[in-house]
This record gives structure tokens, sequence and C-alpha cells, in this order.
């Protein structure tokens, strides 16, 4: 019996996302062009939040992709992987990403009005923890320190001009 065997890859992450209660758009990255368009990408997050937002369950896998989500008060959090991709593994992305980094760096406050307030950060710990698919980091403390030292070197150039 032929058996799939897949090699093996850093490019874990499909996709993350950031949905509001209303399933529009918050925040996205996509890590591939598997959803080159607007279009495409709109459609595909408003699927994903149909299909999730009514369920209890965190992980579904949704047109051959498996997706991860959690929800804070009034957002929704999505990691998105290829159909064969460890769920423990993206799992851990989005508890480091959005629920330990976010928490520490918003003071347990991971709400809409809050991110909006800290988006700068916000991108800044998505970019820490993984790039273009590749996770560059599951430690939170580590992920905040870097931004912290980020910011830092902001203020510091900003200074010097």
């Amino acid at each position: 019996m032929d058996e799939l065997i897949l090699d093996p890859s850093l490019y874990t992450v499909k996709a993350i996302l950031t949905l509001d209660n209303g399933g529009d758009r918050f925040f996205a990255k996509y890590c591939d062009d598997s959803y080159p368009g607007v279009k495409e990408q709109k459609a595909f997050e408003k699927n994903t939040f149909n299909k999730t937002c009514q369920t209890d369950t965190e992980t579904a896998l949704l047109g051959g992709l498996t997706v991860v989500c959690k929800s804070s008060i009034d957002l929704y959090f999505y990691t998105i992987g290829s159909s064969y991709e460890n769920e423990m593994m993206l799992m851990a992305i989005l508890n480091c990403l959005f629920f330990d980094s976010l928490s520490q760096m918003l003071r347990k406050n991971v709400e809409k009005r809050a991110l909006l307030e800290n988006m700068e950060g916000f991108f800044l710990v998505v970019d820490e923890i993984a790039d273009w698919g590749v996770i560059l980091e599951s430690n939170p403390q580590q992920g905040v320190q870097r931004v912290l030292q980020s910011a830092k070197e902001q203020i510091k150039w900003s200074l010097l001009r």
C-alpha cells in the first residue's frame, strides 16, 4: 500500500487571522498564495467565522486546512495550517501569540479596543512569533521581550533624528 509521505517543512502556518464578533477582518496575515486576492481572503474569513463561531470546539478542518480557533471578549483568533499540520503545534502558536504574549502586553485586557490602541505592538508580536509561515518563537516571554527591545530601538532612533 502506498502511503503519503510528506517532506518535512518549516512552513507550518498558512494564515493568522483575527476577526471581530461579526466575522469581519480585524487583522489578517496570509503566509502563502492560497487566497491571492482580498475578495477570496474575505470569503474564506467569513466562511471560517461562520463554521467556527457556533461551536465550542477549538479545531476544525475547512477546505483542506486545519483551523485552530480561540475567542476573547469580542475577537476571534485563528491559526491556520495545512490539513496535514499538527493541531497541537498550531494551538501552541495561538496560545503563545494571542493569549500569553498579548495578555502580558495588554495587562490581561485582550479586547478589540485595547488592540486598536496598541496595533504597533500587536503587529510586532505577530512578526516575532511567525514569519512567512515559519514559526520563530513559541515562548511568550521571549516574544514580549523582543517587542519591548524593538520598541526601545524605535524610540532611540526617533530621538536621534
